[in-house]
């Protein structure tokens, strides 16, 4: 009795907990996934709505991360048990912590089998720049460096909304990151129009990005890193990458594993030169990608953990 008057007053975290278990089992859903299904709206959105000016890609990116939070509400208010399924679903479908490990498991094991075409074919899922000149040292590099960014962006991310907003906050924050990475690109096309997506998903990630930073350094041990590290590199370094957020992520990820991050990227359009990240460490040598892995895993389990325990707290605060 007590036992499912606890699971119907908190079915958010609940719902936050299962998500995170079916995605470390499972991975993303093969078919019909729910992030794709948006991001073909989208997509037919914009080529009726785009205008080359930020008006009109504010107007894009208010209209679908409104609806995506309108319909979180809407399946908010069901019973508990049914809320705390769909919570469960939503979790799943918008977290992306089995599959990006599983990419980084496989480029790994093509190096290890010296196949580098195909380690470069496998690291396009991972990163939109050009591949097919890397060798194993940059292929390494791009891989760990995904690895950070993402366990911040589809990992820690959605948690956070998810544990503060529930099945809206879930919903809302992968439609504007979702956005943000198929609009807020700096080329002719989304320069403008792209711009709202870009900073409205700069300021969705600002305090997750941080807690990603503290919550490696918390698990660093875990992958044979160094905490303390992780956390004076990202103090140090995370500011001088392009973005507000990856940076913070990527340079705790180079304090926790003794790395060097940062270097020449090619996106075939334009060609950045990233600031070193842990500029004493050598860079990124093959193994370090199962170390990146690991990492990523205990940084989901912990935030899975915090997260579904700050949603419950905070729901228990208003009864």
């Amino acid at each position: 009795m007590f036992a499912a008057r606890t699971c119907r007053s908190r079915p958010t975290a609940f719902g936050l907990l299962a998500g995170v278990v079916v995605d470390q089992l499972f991975g993303d859903p093969r078919r019909g996934h729910p992030v794709a299904i948006f991001g073909t709206a989208a997509g037919r959105l914009e080529q009726a709505m785009w205008r080359d000016g930020r008006a009109a890609g504010a107007i894009h990116t208010a209209t679908l991360v409104t609806a995506a939070g309108a319909l979180g509400v809407v399946v908010g208010r069901t019973r508990a048990t049914a809320l705390l399924l769909a919570t469960g679903v939503a979790t799943w479908a918008v977290l992306g912590g089995r599959s990006l490990v599983a990419e980084a498991d496989a480029i790994e094991a093509h190096l290890r089998r010296d196949d580098l075409p195909a380690a470069r074919r496998q690291l396009t899922h991972l990163v939109g720049r050009r591949t097919e000149d890397l060798d194993e040292r940059e292929i390494a590099r791009a891989t760990v460096e995904s690895v950070a960014e993402n366990t911040s962006d589809a990992v820690v991310a959605p948690l956070f909304w998810g544990a503060l907003a529930g099945l809206p906050g879930l919903l809302g924050y992968r439609a504007i990151n979702t956005l943000d990475a198929m609009v807020g690109h700096h080329n002719a096309r989304y320069e403008n129009f792209g711009w709202a997506a870009a900073r409205l998903d700069d300021l969705a990630n600002y305090a997750p990005a941080r807690l990603t930073a503290v919550l490696t350094a918390a698990v660093a041990p875990l992958a044979g890193g160094s905490g303390r590290r992780a956390l004076a590199l990202a103090r140090r370094d995370g500011r001088k990458h392009p973005s507000p957020n990856s940076g913070l992520a990527e340079a705790a990820f180079a304090g926790a594993l003794g790395v060097r991050l940062g270097g020449r990227n090619d996106y075939g359009s334009r060609v950045e030169q990233r600031p070193a990240l842990g500029a004493e460490h050598a860079p990124p040598a093959r193994d370090d990608i199962a170390r990146a892995a690991s990492l990523s895993r205990a940084v989901t389990i912990v935030a899975g953990v915090l997260c579904a325990s700050v949603a419950g707290a905070l729901r228990r605060g208003r009864r």
